[in-house]
């Protein structure tokens, strides 16, 4: 592409006990005449710890170095401070994390660039399973995946399959397995890789998925190598437990529309489900509660008959009174059980969904936290599904954690109800409660989490470790469980000698698999035991995790990798990142209404505030673009057009007191917002004076100092007196509009209006506007960084809509949890009117009044 050529790409993956090595080797070649860009940039599982990353250009190799976070940032921007930048990027989707890294390299030069990561595959609905991202984005000569799988249980099956594999490139997948090797390769050539017989465009763009399962005569497995070991427990033909099941589930007005009609969908899928054994209720909750029944039922064909009917009828209505949800949960569950309701030998789980934030009853989420792990006390395990993007999910992923759960992004797209119904079938056949794998306290060190509350059908149990005495060479392992009929007891011994026959293959193997796996489990435990940490506890785990990441040379949450490249190529550096789930990357486009009234204010959404600056959220580049509009006082800008929903919001410009006549352009700002619902016939009005509500002919109004929550159809609008308001519109997008008020006597400024919209993908494709042209996916490349006119504010050339626009680096503030002073937000700004960055010019969006 543009005189660049990949000529070559290949991935390589060895699995050896379920642990995976890839290697992505990706070489370029630069056919043109002057020296150019070339980009690297590939996906990886979000379970993935990148291990290893380097460049060869021209014979000379330039690899990465993983450090502490911090000391990598130093190194970087010190780099960076020298001259050019192109960082690697991460961004996140479903079920991956985005690399890319990008040098120039001179005319008829070629690069080499290899990627490694190492991730333990997870057992799940009886098969593991890995998954390779596929998208080389244009047709390579020489494009390959091979796989080799050893097991030394020997390997019951193998398949392979790709969501981008025509009849004719099935046949391309060649595939072997015999006892306890597996291969897999796929090297299509470069008319197969053709979408039509002289198409220059790649068929490869998708998903390749390989799964497998292992022999299984004994229940569980054990490996001994080097001093450390690992043991898979994974029994098999077990009576199944009964269950009892509590759905929590959030029926505030942020659910209405598609997410409670998918979750609809998914629960009577769940009802078909649900064994005659099971027990099972329903709480829904909004700014009240109800549940179905008052205690758990069993699951008779006449009462699944009546939860359907029950579940046809949910729908959404008030605020998000999470905490009265859950802890109704947890009391039907704790009476089932003291008054010995249910089975005593049985499975107990509480299932929550949300799409916000608590704003009523209780709203402190540490509070939340608290209450619920004192009523569930370790009795069983609760997990959190979190809707969309308006959820805080690091709060809901510590109340899971802390109650021997896990939660799980549901995200909003036409399959969310596939997404429901495939996290229940993870958890609906458990097969033992109460499972420990005991190991000799005195041959034992630096053991990973041995103690499981349930064990569920088609998933397994790993547990590492290493022995105080590296030359010992045998263990006895007890495991106990309580089943469906009986307790479960037994011992396994095993020694190095067994594990080193199975091993005989040597070239399948790769290098101390089995200590680098143990790090893997316990990096990654020791993690999830710092997300529900505090204070020096918090603190000896960052130290622990830190340093086994470092050591194995694992780019964690804790560490980056930084690629200084050479002097002749920009001195340009990279920085390789591991995002965290629901903190770095995720589209946080809010919540629930109130959200940002009550907890902290999410990281991505489109903004208009002060004099008047525009600040757009890009979340796929972790980055902003803004721009300003200088208009005229008295003009009325069109800021969300969305034809589909009938949602409009509109804003009159007003300018200082009196115009200065030392500055070119007055300052104006937004003194007046209209928001509408052509569909319901509703409009809002707000100024710094006055909120005014217009139903039809009926009109309400009161000022910033009444306290307001109010829902009526169609509407919520709550005021945070003096300070800023929350708006949401039937199930469209919601608004926070914050009052500025100035100094009355002030001889030049006045009050002024600022505009945050929140769970923009509420509203149609159609949605137009200054701001409303920016919801959806924007996509931007910044080359050329380079001093600019302001010595602090370096400028760049921005590649964005086919364009090249000059920009410079700089901040606009975000006022909404402090109106007074605001926090800054770094951003590229689009110099006059956003010229060349939004559709037409500016006064394309001038309109003739409010509505």
């Amino acid at each position: 592409v543009n005189g660049i050529e990949i000529y070559s790409m290949k991935i390589d993956s060895k699995v050896t006990s379920r642990f995976a090595r890839n290697v992505i080797t990706s070489r370029a070649v630069n056919r043109g005449n002057v020296h150019k860009e070339v980009f690297f940039d590939v996906e990886l599982p979000k379970t993935a710890f990148i291990t290893n990353f380097s460049m060869t250009i021209d014979g000379v190799t330039y690899p990465g170095n993983i450090k502490e976070k911090e000391v990598a940032k130093q190194q970087y921007e010190k780099a960076v401070s020298k001259g050019q930048t192109a960082g690697l990027v991460k961004a996140s989707g479903r079920k991956t994390e985005k690399f890319t890294v990008s040098v120039n390299i001179a005319a008829a030069s070629k690069v080499t660039f290899e990627l490694a990561y190492e991730e333990l595959l997870k057992r799940q609905s009886g098969k593991y399973e890995m998954f390779i991202k596929v998208k080389p984005k244009q047709l390579v000569k020489d494009f390959e995946i091979e796989v080799s799988v050893f097991e030394p249980q020997g390997i019951t099956e193998l398949e392979a399959e790709g969501t981008f594999i025509t009849n004719d490139l099935q046949n391309v997948i060649k595939k072997t397995f015999s006892d306890k090797k597996g291969h897999i390769s796929f090297k299509p050539t470069l008319d197969q890789q053709r979408t039509c017989a002289n198409c220059s465009q790649s068929l490869l763009d998708g998903d390749f998925t390989v799964r497998y399962d292992v022999k299984r005569t004994t229940p569980d497995n054990l490996q001994i190598v080097n001093g450390y070991f690992v043991h898979f427990f994974a029994p098999t033909n077990l009576p199944q437990l009964p269950k009892n099941v509590i759905f929590v589930i959030d029926i505030s007005g942020s659910m209405s529309g598609r997410e409670i009609e998918q979750t609809r969908e998914a629960l009577l899928k769940i009802l078909d489900d649900i064994k005659e054994d099971d027990f099972f209720n329903f709480v829904l909750f909004g700014s009240e509660v109800h549940s179905w029944k008052e205690t758990l039922i069993k699951a008779t064909p006449e009462n699944l008959d009546e939860a359907r009917k029950f579940v046809r009828g949910i729908d959404t209505e008030g605020m998000t009174n999470l905490y009265g949800g859950i802890m109704r949960g947890i009391d039907i569950l704790n009476a089932a059980h003291e008054g010995n309701f249910v089975p005593k030998r049985s499975a107990s789980i509480i299932i929550m969904l949300t799409d916000g934030q608590p704003n009523v009853g209780i709203s402190n989420t540490q509070d939340i936290q608290a209450h619920v792990k004192k009523a569930i006390e370790g009795k069983y395990p609760l997990y959190n599904l979190g809707f969309g993007y308006g959820v805080d999910y690091n709060f809901l992923e510590k109340m899971a954690l802390e109650n021997k759960g896990l939660a799980r992004r549901i995200y909003p797209d036409s399959d969310s109800a596939l997404q429901l119904q495939g996290f229940y079938e993870e958890v609906s056949n458990p097969m033992l409660v109460d499972v420990e794998l005991n190991y000799p306290e005195n041959e034992i060190s630096d053991l990973t989490k041995n103690s499981f509350k349930h064990f569920y059908d088609g998933s397994e149990i790993v547990v590492a470790g290493r022995f105080i005495d590296i030359n010992q060479n045998s263990l006895t392992v007890d495991v106990k469980g309580e089943g469906a009929n009986d307790a479960l007891s037994f011992t396994t011994q095993q020694d190095a000698e067994q594990t080193a026959k199975a091993f005989q293959e040597q070239e399948y193997i790769f290098g101390d698999y089995i200590e680098r796996l143990w790090a893997y489990l316990t990096i990654e435990q020791l993690l999830e035991k710092r997300t529900v940490a505090t204070g020096e506890e918090k603190e000896n785990l960052t130290a622990e995790a830190l340093d086994l990441s470092l050591k194995y040379k694992f780019v964690t949450p804790l560490t980056s990798m930084v690629v200084t490249k050479p002097e002749d190529y920009d001195n340009q550096a990279g920085i390789a990142d591991k995002p965290i789930e629901g903190i770095d990357i995720f589209t946080a486009l809010l919540s629930s209404p109130v959200s940002y009234i009550y907890s902290s204010s999410p990281k991505w959404y489109t903004s208009v505030d002060g004099d008047p600056h525009f600040i757009i959220s890009v979340p796929q580049k972790e980055d902003a673009i803004c721009f300003n509009i200088n208009e005229k006082p008295g003009a009325v800008l069109s800021l969300i057009n969305d034809p589909v929903t009938g949602i409009t919001v509109n804003g009159e410009l007003i300018g200082d007191k009196r115009a200065n006549s030392d500055a070119k352009i007055q300052n104006t700002y937004f003194g007046k917002l209209g928001i509408a619902n052509k569909h319901l016939d509703l409009k809002v009005i707000v100024t710094p004076e006055k909120i005014t509500i217009q139903n039809g002919n009926e009109k309400t109004a009161f000022t910033w100092l009444d306290s307001v929550t109010l829902q009526q159809e169609g509407l919520t609008l709550i005021t945070n007196r003096k300070k800023n308001l929350m708006l949401s519109m039937g199930s469209g997008a919601s608004f926070v509009i914050v009052l500025h008020q100035v100094w009355k006597k002030h001889p030049l400024h006045q009050d002024f209006l600022g505009l945050y919209t929140l769970e923009s993908h509420k509203l149609s494709e159609q949605t137009h506007g200054l701001l409303g042209q920016f919801f959806h996916p924007i996509d931007f490349t910044i080359l050329e960084i380079h001093p600019g006119s302001d010595s602090k504010k370096p400028d760049a050339t921005m590649i964005v809509k086919d364009k090249e626009l000059t920009v410079t680096r700089g901040w606009q503030k975000d006022y909404r949890e402090d109106p007074n002073h605001g926090v800054d937000i770094p951003c590229w700004f689009v110099h006059n009117n956003g010229a060349g960055l939004i559709d037409g010019v500016h006064t394309d969006y001038i309109i003739s009044s409010l509505f």
